[in-house]
Order: C-alpha cells, then structure tokens, then sequence
C-alpha cells in the first residue's frame, strides 16, 4: 500500500489530503478528483465569484420573482434552514452583510448607525425558500455559505476519494477534516486541537478511525481594541461579536454537522456548553479564561500531528 500527502490551496487556506492506495498512479487519480472536488464547490459558492450560484442569489435580491435553484443548492439551502430552527436564529446565512460593517484588517470598531441599517437585512426568516425557487424579498440581502461551505467541501473531497476506490485517507481543508478509516495497519489518526490562545500549539489530542472534527474560534479572524478581543463570530440579532467561549471543537459523522455544532456552541457564548451537552456529540470548549471542558479526551499530541 503507497502513501502520499497532497497540499493544495482553497477555501481561502492551506489544505491537505493524505492517502493510501495501492499505487502512485491511484493515489493522484484520487486526489486530483478530490481536489477537483473542492475546487467546483468552491467555484460555485464563492461570494467573491460573480458567475457563482450565490452571487447570482444575491443578485436577485429585491426581485419578487426571485431564483431556481439546483438540487444541491436546494439542499443546502434546507440544511441552513434547519440549523436556524435548531440554533434558535443565531446561526443564520443571511448575516454576511454584517461584514460591510466590519473592517478586521484596520482593526476599526463600526459606527452603531452602520449596524442598524444592516440589520434590518438580517434574518432567515425574511426569506421565502419554497423548492426550487428562492426569493430574497429586500434589496441588499444576501446569502453567504462561509459559514457551512469549507466543512460540506471536506465531506464531499471525502466522497470522492471513496468513488476512486480510497478506503484510507485524511482529508483537512483549513483545520476542519474528514477521515475515512483508519490507517492500513490498524492505527488510527491523530489529530491535535488547536489552542485557541497559542494557535501553533495543541491543546488536546483525539484519535480517529472514521468521522471528522471541526473547531470554530475568535482566534480565526479578531482584532484587540481597549483589552477586548472582537472576533468575526458576530451575533445576527445585535451585529457585535459574540463573547463567552474562545473555541469549540466537535466530532461527529460528517464535518458539514460538526463545523455547523462548533458555530452554534460559539454563537450561544455561556450557553454553549449546555447545548453541546444536550446535543449529543463529543466537544470540547475552551474559554476565554483558558478552561477546558467537555467530553472529547484531553491527552496532548506530539507536535507532529495534525491540527484542528
């Protein structure tokens, strides 16, 4: 069995596959259909493309006739859905206009009045979603997939390698991965979790032979401002950066659920850990304080491992 570790950029980061296969030839047919993968999702739901669906989305917005939408899109679409109802409207994909308001890079606080007149564009429930066609009733919304689509893109990077016949392989695009298998010998992979405080080093260590891992935290894009720390996890009801958790990982089957769970979690701030009880998966939290909780094991990894 051949071993080979691909890197490539997407998603805005670095990402990776790691994989084995009976042959070279096998291994790069694999991961260029794995690649390929990403790269069309990518494409297709980049905000930053305007031929992709959901630039056309948000061109649409304010026409009452709205858009059709594919069936990928469309369950997309109902997936967000879902995780609105089941995050109590925090998690909500039409709070990227948010971002207008926000300029992380010069480290800037918005002015008030620039949130309230965004806000108004805010909220999935203003939407009419009813297959296949979408209406975004008020000029200036949008849709932004930001939120979901780097963790649909590992799941499917991971369907593709199962298509090219690839039973063993760790795919990581941006810190959130999808493992299928364990390794050839048995061994599982080990995956370290970032410190939220000391990004390059690990806080805790999980072993996998299958299922994905994802972490969402204000470490990710912030800036400190008079002692406090604003991340772009930002709060659709009041457009200000969430406070309460510095980061959350969760494992579960696929990493489309485990990245949408740590999203929830941060969004929720002190509530977060009971919700990560209650739902049901393994998490770990660390809070601004530095305390780490939850029921993923907290051995630390060697250096060399991967990092979530």
């Amino acid at each position: 069995m051949r071993f080979q570790h691909f890197s490539f950029l997407a998603m805005g980061g670095p990402c990776s596959l790691q994989l084995f296969a009976p042959d070279d030839h096998s291994l790069r047919r694999a991961a260029a259909a794995a690649q390929a993968e990403v790269q069309r999702i990518e494409a297709k739901y980049s905000r930053y493309r305007d031929d992709s669906v959901v630039s056309r989305i948000n061109a649409s917005a304010g026409n009452a006739q709205g858009i059709e939408v594919d069936p990928e899109t469309a369950a997309l679409l109902d997936y967000a859905a879902a995780a609105h109802e089941q995050s109590d409207g925090l998690f909500d994909a039409t709070s990227g206009v948010l971002r207008r308001a926000w300029d992380f890079k010069a480290r800037k606080l918005p002015q008030q009045s620039q949130l309230d007149a965004l806000l108004p564009l805010v909220g999935w429930d203003k939407l009419q979603w009813q297959r296949p066609r979408l209406v975004l009733p008020l000029k200036g919304m949008e849709l932004d997939f930001g939120g979901f689509g780097k963790e649909y893109a590992a799941d499917r990077a991971a369907a593709a390698l199962i298509a090219s016949g690839v039973s063993d392989a760790l795919v990581e695009l941006g810190g959130d991965i999808r493992v299928l298998g364990p390794q050839p010998d048995g061994k599982p992979w080990r995956v370290g979790i970032r410190h939220p405080r000391a990004p390059d080093l690990p806080v805790a260590g999980v072993e996998l032979r299958g299922g994905a891992i994802a972490s969402s935290g204000d470490y990710e894009r912030y800036f400190e401002l008079g002692g406090r720390r604003y991340s772009h996890i930002l709060d659709p009801r009041s457009g200000w950066p969430i406070e309460g958790l510095a980061s959350v990982s969760v494992l579960a089957e696929q990493c489309l659920v485990a990245g949408t769970a740590t999203t929830i979690a941060m969004l929720k701030g002190a509530q977060g850990r009971q919700w990560l009880e209650e739902l049901g998966l393994p998490w770990m939290t660390v809070d601004a304080g530095g305390q780490v909780e939850g029921s993923i094991a907290t051995a630390a990894p060697e250096p060399h491992e991967l990092s979530s």
